[in-house]
């Protein structure tokens, strides 16, 4: 009986001990959580992003070769694709071919000019010649006249010295009259000259630009990084503006954590982050917040709300926060798109 008492009695005390241990328990389980979130803010809307540089063809052609396989780390500069560039050749020599045309066009334009130059010196000549035979003729008759008033000479032998006196004025007004006509024909052809010269300049504009299209069928690339997402084949055809594939520039690599807009009272540009990666929970890396997004990641969506309905329903918004990632050997590891979990140490 007395045992029974006893085992009872011992029952109604562990019962106590046990409840004042969870409820110890649960306190300091509520302080440390409530301590920690003080100084921590978290949220598992993350992933990895990086720079991802989208390879398109800058001009039309068949695919003559393929320099490189999927998923190849390349560097800036090395060339991966290379297309066909007869065509392009051709218009090269089309462009070169107009250029030698211009600048013979040029030359004899320039001969015109000289030509005419020569001819303002002839028409000069001319009148210089006409104004001595003006005055010569202009001698003869005043002679002519006075052996005419004297009875020495005949009518006709006069009205000959007349005659050919108005026949050498009559030449110089019309030698006078030829240097306009040639300054005027030097005039014009100068301009032509410069017109062909402009002419020039053109066809060098076609030559650089048909030696543009031609570099442009040697597909180089862009960046350092991991070549992924080829759309291209042997002998394809492809068009202007179309991807061929991309590089991810694996240096590049970043965390983008959608935080709650009611987290980012204590967020600050510099503050340490931990981030493990799904991936990889045994690992952590270590990072600074870097920059905020300038909107919410809704702003920025296809279709974004539209409050001004009356339908009203406030929604907690995100806010991408870009976590610079510090250089350890786990960042090797990581590729875009690959989901974390996001600390950063608050102030």
């Amino acid at each position: 009986m007395n045992a029974i008492k006893k085992s009872s009695k011992g029952k109604k005390i562990i019962f106590p001990i046990i409840l004042a241990a969870v409820l110890v328990g649960a306190l300091i389980f509520t302080v440390k959580e409530y301590l920690y979130f003080k100084t921590h803010e978290v949220t598992d809307n993350a992933q990895v992003d990086a720079d991802i540089s989208s390879v398109v063809s800058r001009v039309g052609g068949y695919v003559q070769e393929i320099r490189f396989k999927d998923n190849q780390v390349v560097k800036a500069g090395d060339t991966l694709v290379i297309l066909d560039d007869r065509d392009y050749k051709i218009k090269l020599q089309q462009a070169e071919a107009a250029l030698a045309v211009a600048r013979q066009s040029v030359n004899v334009s320039e001969s015109a000019v000289t030509e005419s130059r020569t001819g303002i010196a002839t028409a000069q000549a001319n009148i210089d010649a006409a104004k001595v035979r003006v005055w010569k003729a202009t001698e003869d008759f005043n002679r002519y006249k006075n052996l005419y008033d004297d009875h020495a000479i005949t009518k006709a032998q006069f009205d000959g010295a007349k005659a050919e006196k108005d026949a050498a004025e009559a030449a110089l007004v019309v030698a006078q009259t030829q240097v306009p006509v040639v300054a005027r024909k030097v005039s014009s052809n100068q301009q032509q000259v410069s017109a062909t010269s402009s002419n020039i300049a053109l066809r060098q504009a076609d030559i650089d630009y048909a030696k543009l299209q031609l570099s442009y069928t040697v597909v180089i690339a862009p960046a350092d990084g991991i070549v992924s997402k080829r759309n291209i084949q042997l002998g394809q055809l492809v068009q202007a503006g179309q991807p061929m594939f991309s590089i991810v520039n694996e240096k590049g690599l970043y965390v983008t954590a959608n935080f709650k807009e009611t987290q980012m009272e204590k967020l600050s540009i510099g503050e340490k982050v931990d981030i493990v990666v799904d991936a990889y929970p045994d690992k952590t890396i270590q990072g600074t917040v870097e920059s905020f997004s300038g909107a919410t990641g809704a702003k920025f969506s296809l279709l974004p709300p539209d409050n001004a309905t009356g339908n009203f329903v406030k929604v907690v918004q995100r806010v991408p926060v870009r976590i610079k990632l510090e250089g350890t050997d786990s960042i090797n590891l990581l590729r875009p798109g690959m989901s974390v979990k996001v600390v950063v140490h608050t102030k």
